[in-house]
């Protein structure tokens, strides 16, 4: 085969010489033989024809090309294979054989201006001078040139579109020019084209911390170093997007996941540094991160096993601050190194300044170090030494200096660089509030808060100051919370709880987060553990509460603060307190005895010592305390006093009784009653008598109700009373309460707590419209009052108020017509408000309940479809997973009931026949009346009903007949069962249960048994009876004379008896009846109008029977 090839090469090449010898002169001719022989590697003779060609066809580019090749690798003239390239170029434009191999000479002589000028000819000469337009993208962005390096680049893209060094390129310059989003696209492209692309990965991970993508950054630094582990830009990157995203995480309170992105923030950087230890921003990034690492690494410990153990609470305490220590000290070391390779950087003095002040105050021995102190202080002024007129420098002194002259002129030095500087004023108001300078201290906060209000030093120094004023603590409280928003640090936090305690918001979520953090950070400060424990018993988690007094009392007992023994009291006084509450008497008779043979038990360790004595059944001991108190009252402090008045009083309620109570009461001195808690106690006791033996002490302290929002809680105190006083029967005198609540309102139109009461009690009393009145007396736009106990929030009230309307709501035509003569639709309204609700309460189980029940109304009316079906089944799930359902308190066993009742029904809707027979059966077997119990058999008989299982069908009927129920629709469902599955059971029995219920209903009877005339009816009308039929629907009609429905079914069976027996005494009924339809309807009801026409067409009424059809 190669015989064969070259025999063939040999006839060609023969073949060419042969051509030359007949035409000498022709150029074309000259440049194939140069061509042949180029390829057969005769490279000088093929130079001498491409010379020939040149010289008889100066135009034809590829002889210069090729001879440009000749000079530049064969014979190495540089110069000539300039000349030739260039005369290539000249010719063709588009030519990269020969532009490329031009430019890469030029750049290996260093001549960068005739190679930029070369590239720019010729991409001005030719569109497709591809290569061009590439080379000068690249000299472009070299010479940092981004605005025309876009546009060469963008050019050379449509010549090279898979070629990844442009598309890297042209992300390099969307990139200098900020045009980031186009950059990251640019970069995506070129590793796409090439994963292999280290730099695109950095730098598109330089973009993504510079856009806040920590996480999307740090992803691409990792890809970057699997491809290139030793690649310190990535390891540089991967560090710095660890340490943003932990801060993120930090800012976020989750300080946990913070310290672990941290460790491995540190691990990669110590890598990096000690792998390169000559470049000074690795160490000093390092240096950042075992900062932030030092300030932010939580103490989180199970604190149910330290309880019970101080040396283990100790030894935890002392391994964190340690931890935190030697963070701080690695930080320190770092930047030192990074000082060492880069003195003249004056910021990292200031850094470690800060770093050796933290050390300072982490040290075990932090007075005694002077050294240690002084060292910040020195570090500060390196950096000013280097940078006097940097402000930041001297804010940076201002603080860290121990000398106060040396902290103000470093404060003013500072402001007078920059007047503006917010954080310098703020600092120098804390100078001052501490120098007892109040009012100059004022003036400045204020003057740094103008400037930015979202610095956290002035608005916590606000807070200290409103809070020694009146209207105090709330105000206090807002601007501290303010503060800990913008900077959570722990003495913020800490603060925000103490204003939270004077201010009654110890119990909100915002509190709790700000205490749980605040242990994190400082668990050595007893102080935080005992506020946190008041926070925990605020929130009712009483165990809890009395864990962290334990933990507070120990870190005293470890610590070395003076004045121990007061502050351990009062926290062994609120663990005593806890564990009552939470019912370990026994315990917390145990913490009282100690404290009394301490000779410490004061006024609170009484009331406790009493509460628990109570608690334990030693109720002699407990009035004997009681006494103790009531004999030692006149030496008690004002606010003491009121307290312990209102502790006897229920203490000996709750022993005693009222009478006993109430001539203690008596013999207490009248002067001591001049509180607002005290008229409380006494008008909630003189409620409960019937006698007001003590209407003249309560009238006299009532005088001592000063604020608005007091007298408001003594009108919903009042009316509490109406109801508890005027009782008969056992029931309370609700039209009492629910009048007064109506007046009081006059008078206190925006009070929330009344506003609440007198919904709940307007749903409670059952009467006919009264739960539309309920929802509107509940504002929804005001403070939420559901936290305090036994109170109801305006939410449950909406929600409630939905699901106790009986009548359709709904306004879509689609599905059904609204019912409600009051015009209210105020179900999907409920829907909307209970999910808010939830949304801002999660732990709330009634607005759970309820959002259920408002679910299924829904779902009702819209005749059960899928989608509501599914919302339903996963919301039930959710309510049945609750641990709360399983207590065997009542309301709790009845809302379960109810809920398995919603998913059994929910599950008869969707065909599932098993689960719905399995949660009916549930239901079934609770702890609850009977009267419950005959709704889960009522529904155990529609299911049997629908599969056709009569007999146990019978059986359930036979059960509800057995457990009785004493609500309406219950017989009235009963009723229609019995003769639409066609049971041949005396009817009578079901009859006589009704009659019975209608006599216990004094507000509402009517309308039910109207509702029951019209079951009968239609037993009647299947029956074919339709005289006795329209008897029983004209009695429900005179009953219910304001539902259209029963009109219209009075006036349809009017006209089916006319059409039977053709009597005009039917037909003006049906007149009557069907014209009613239309008076009272609140829109026009289906087949109304046909009905009137017919009627009005039989009368021989033409203009009547037209107008009537025009209306259907």
């Amino acid at each position: 085969m190669d015989s064969e090839t070259q025999q063939h090469t040999d006839e060609e090449e023969e073949h060419l010489f042969r051509r030359l010898q007949d035409s000498p002169d022709d150029a074309s001719l000259q440049f194939d033989i140069g061509l042949f022989l180029w390829n057969k590697d005769s490279k000088e003779k093929a130079a001498q024809h491409f010379i020939l060609s040149a010289k008889l066809n100066p135009n034809n580019g590829d002889s210069f090309k090729y001879l440009g090749h000749y000079y530049a690798r064969v014979s190495h003239d540089t110069q000539r294979a300039i000349k030739c390239y260039q005369r290539a170029v000249t010719i063709n434009p588009h030519d990269s054989d020969s532009g490329e191999p031009l430019c890469d000479l030029l750049d290996q002589a260093g001549k960068d201006t005739l190679q930029l000028s070369l590239c720019l000819q010729a991409s001005q000469t030719s569109p497709r001078a591809f290569w061009a337009f590439r080379r000068l993208g690249f000299l472009l962005v070299h010479q940092n040139k981004w605005s025309e390096a876009v546009q060469s680049l963008q050019h050379a893209i449509r010549g090279h579109p898979t070629c990844a060094d442009l598309w890297e390129a042209l992300g390099l310059a969307y990139q200098r020019l900020g045009r980031f989003t186009a950059a990251v696209k640019s970069y995506g492209r070129a590793i796409e084209l090439d994963n292999q692309m280290v730099f695109a990965l950095v730098e598109s991970g330089n973009i993504s911390l510079t856009l806040g993508q920590f996480k999307k950054g740090v992803e691409q630094f990792q890809q970057a170093l699997e491809i290139l582990p030793d690649c310190v830009p990535a390891q540089y990157g991967l560090a710095l997007g660890l340490l943003s995203l932990a801060k993120d995480c930090i800012n976020l309170g989750a300080y946990q996941w913070g310290a672990s992105l941290l460790e491995e923030a540190s691990e990669v950087a110590r890598k990096s540094a000690h792998s390169f230890r000559n470049i000074s921003c690795i160490w000093k990034l390092h240096a950042d991160i075992q900062l932030a690492y030092a300030r932010c690494n939580p103490w989180i410990e199970e604190v149910q096993e330290l309880e019970s153990n101080k040396e283990a609470l100790s030894a935890s305490i002392i391994s964190w601050r340690k931890t935190c220590f030697l963070a701080a000290r690695h930080a320190r070391f770092s930047y030192q190194r990074a000082l060492h390779l880069s003195p003249w950087q004056a910021n990292i003095y200031s850094d470690i300044a800060v770093t050796s002040d933290l050390i300072t105050s982490l040290s075990q021995n932090y007075k005694q170090d002077l050294s240690a102190r002084q060292l910040g202080e020195k570090m500060s002024i390196g950096a000013l030494v280097l940078e006097g007129d940097n402000y930041e420098f001297w804010v940076a002194l201002g603080c860290l200096s121990d000398h106060n002259a040396l902290n103000q002129h470093a404060l003013i030095r500072g402001l007078q660089l920059n007047v503006s500087l917010a954080v310098a004023w703020g600092y120098l108001g804390k100078l001052y509030f501490k120098a007892g300078e109040k009012q100059l201290a004022r003036q400045v906060f204020d003057r740094a808060r103008s400037i930015d209000p979202g610095l956290a030093l002035p608005w916590a120094s606000m807070s200290a100051e409103s809070c020694v004023r009146e209207p105090a603590p709330d105000e206090a409280f807002e601007s501290c919370s303010r503060a800990v928003q913008i900077m959570p640090l722990a003495e913020f936090q800490i603060g925000l709880t103490k204003l939270a305690l004077l201010s009654g918001h110890l119990s909100s979520s915002q509190v709790f987060g700000a205490i749980q953090q605040a242990v994190q950070h400082s668990p050595h400060y007893p102080e935080s553990h005992n506020l946190h424990g008041l926070v925990c018993e605020a929130r009712k988690d009483y165990k809890s509460a009395a864990t962290f007094y334990r933990l507070a009392r120990h870190a005293f007992s470890i610590g070395s603060e003076s004045n121990q023994n007061s502050h351990i009291r009062d926290i062994s006084i609120n663990l005593a307190r806890s564990l009552s509450k939470a019912g370990n008497a026994a315990d917390a008779l145990q913490e009282c005895e100690n404290l009394k043979k301490e000779g410490v038990l004061d006024e609170e360790g009484l009331h406790v010592y009493a509460f628990s004595l109570w608690q334990h059944g030693q109720n002699d001991l407990a009035l004997s305390v009681a006494g103790s108190l009531a004999a030692s009252l006149s030496s008690m402090k004002k606010a003491s006093v009121a307290a312990s008045i209102c502790f006897i009083s229920r203490l000996v309620y709750f022993i005693c009784g009222l009478d006993a109570v109430i001539t203690s009461i008596a013999k207490m001195p009248k002067e001591l009653f001049q509180s607002s808690k005290v008229s409380f106690v006494m008008s909630a006791i003189n409620a409960l008598d019937e006698q007001n033996r003590l209407g003249l002490v309560v009238s006299s302290t009532r005088c001592f109700l000063k604020y608005q929002e007091e007298i408001s809680r003594m009108h919903f105190l009042i009316a509490l009373g109406k109801l508890v006083k005027n009782e008969s029967d056992g029931c309370l005198d609700i039209k009492s309460g629910v009048a007064y609540l109506r007046k009081a309102l006059h008078m206190f139109p925006n009070c929330n707590l009344m506003r609440n009461l007198l919904g709940y009690l307007l749903l409670y009393c059952e009467e006919l419209n009264s739960y539309h009145v309920a929802t509107r007396c509940c504002k929804l736009d005001r403070p939420d009052m559901s936290d305090q106990e036994g109170l109801k929030s305006a939410y449950d009230i909406h929600g409630a108020g939905a699901v106790a309307c009986y009548a359709t709501e709904n306004n879509n035509p689609k599905f059904t017509f609204p019912t409600c003569s009051k015009k209210c639709s105020s179900q999907p309204r409920a829907i909307k408000y209970l999910q808010k609700y939830i949304h801002q309460k999660p732990w709330s189980h009634d607005a759970r309940y309820l959002l259920v029940l408002n679910y299924l109304q829904k779902a009702r009316e819209q005749r059960f479809p899928h989608h509501l079906c599914s919302i339903l089944n996963r919301l039930i799930q959710t309510a049945l997973s609750n641990e709360l359902y399983s207590e065997t308190e009542i309301r709790h066993q009845y809302r379960h009931f109810q809920l398995l009742l919603c998913a059994s029904e929910i599950s008869l809707q969707c065909g599932n026949y098993m689960s719905c027979i399995t949660d009916a059966k549930k239901a079934s077997q609770l702890v609850l009346p009977d009267d419950y119990l005959f709704f889960a058999h009522l529904l155990l008989c529609r299911l049997y009903a629908l599969k056709g299982d009569r007999l146990n069908f019978r059986k359930e009927y036979a059960k509800c007949l057995e457990l009785r129920t004493d609500c309406h629709i219950g017989w009235i469902c009963l009723k229609l069962m019995e003769c639409q599955y066609e049971l041949e059971i005396d009817s009578n029995a079901i009859d006589l249960n009704f009659e019975e219920c209608i006599k216990r209903d004094e507000n509402s009877w009517n309308v039910w048994m109207a509702a029951y005339n019209l079951a009968r009816a239609m037993n009647l009308m299947q029956k074919r009876d339709l005289v006795s039929a329209e008897e029983f629907v004209a009695q429900a009609c005179s009953l219910a004379g304001f539902e259209s429905c029963l009109f219209l079914c009075h006036g349809a069976i009017c006209m089916e008896l006319v059409r039977q027996h053709n009597s005009p005494h039917f037909l003006s009924r049906a007149i009557n009846s069907l014209t009613k339809v239309h008076e009272l309807s609140l829109i026009p009801l289906p087949f109304a109008s046909i009905l009137l026409a017919q009627a009005e067409g039989s009368l021989g009424s033409k203009e009547r029977w037209d107008r009537n059809l025009r209306l259907e």
